[in-house]
């Protein structure tokens, strides 16, 4: 695909997993070339370029409102949103900027820069919606880094109050501008060793052992098992505590996976949180 053709986003309702796994190749390709030769933010907009071709292909820009917490990491965005043609001039005078820009396109909902703002700013927006009886989707995208900032948790305390409808996308990707401290990053590994979430664990694996000619195979999986179960019995609890129901843990990088619960959460009312 020609991406310096692309308009904007409504051409991905039409296509197919097969050629959405096409398209992430050409992006990942174009954003290698472009950003050895102008800079840029390369790493976090390699990752999330599953995830927001998925968010375009399941909701209607500039309708559905789209955060971009890390502003830097909205380069596959504004590549579907018409502004591939413009990568030469990224970060230059004049040129394209390296955030979200208003100016630059009306799906540009939201200008910022560094972390923790988004979910403040989408709350903000949820409230604005329902006061002039509007009908659309506000999806704020944060990362685990971002999450652990004061105004991001203040956020979650507003948005868990007043049950306004948004989905919350967490990009849980251990990765921030410096390493993450706080309780709140080290809270699933401290609770990864918890005397209940050991238990389940070695009462499945023992259960695995058990099974004919198979078990000892499905014994070998235990570190997926171990994961699983951290995410299954752990993480969810910090969201549901706050009144926002948990989808996840969801593999970022597989279309089947992202679609499945991006139209759960967009087709149900509530506060949803997809990991």
């Amino acid at each position: 695909m020609d991406l310096l053709s692309i308009k904007d986003p409504s051409f991905l309702k039409n296509l197919s997993n097969k050629e959405l796994e096409e398209l992430s190749r050409e992006i990942r390709q174009f954003l290698i070339e472009k950003l050895s030769v102008t800079g840029g933010h390369i790493g976090p907009n390699l990752g999330v370029v599953e995830l927001t071709i998925a968010l375009h292909k399941c909701f209607d820009s500039p309708k559905d409102k789209f955060l971009w917490d890390v502003g830097h990491q909205s380069y596959v965005h504004k590549i579907l949103t018409g502004r591939a043609c413009q990568f030469d001039t990224l970060r230059q005078h004049k040129g394209l900027c390296g955030f979200p820009k208003m100016i630059e396109s009306e799906h540009d909902v939201w200008e910022t820069g560094h972390s923790s703002t988004s979910l403040s700013a989408a709350m903000g927006m949820a409230i604005a919606r329902d006061l002039k009886r509007e009908d659309s989707h506000i999806v704020p995208i944060i990362g685990d880094g971002a999450l652990t900032g004061g105004m991001a948790l203040e956020a979650l305390n507003h948005i868990g109050h007043e049950k306004k409808k948004l989905i919350v996308i967490l990009n849980d990707n251990e990765m921030s501008i410096a390493p993450n401290v706080g309780a709140l990053h080290s809270v699933l590994g401290r609770l990864r060793t918890a005397g209940k979430y050991h238990w389940v664990k070695d009462e499945l694996e023992y259960l695995l052992k058990k099974v004919p000619a198979i078990g000892g195979q499905l014994a070998a999986t235990a570190e997926r098992i171990k994961d699983s179960l951290k995410y299954l019995f752990v993480s969810g609890i910090f969201f549901e505590e706050l009144g926002i129901t948990y989808l996840g843990p969801v593999d970022g990088h597989d279309y089947e996976d992202l679609f499945q619960n991006l139209a759960y959460a967009k087709n149900r009312k509530g506060l949803y949180c997809c990991m």
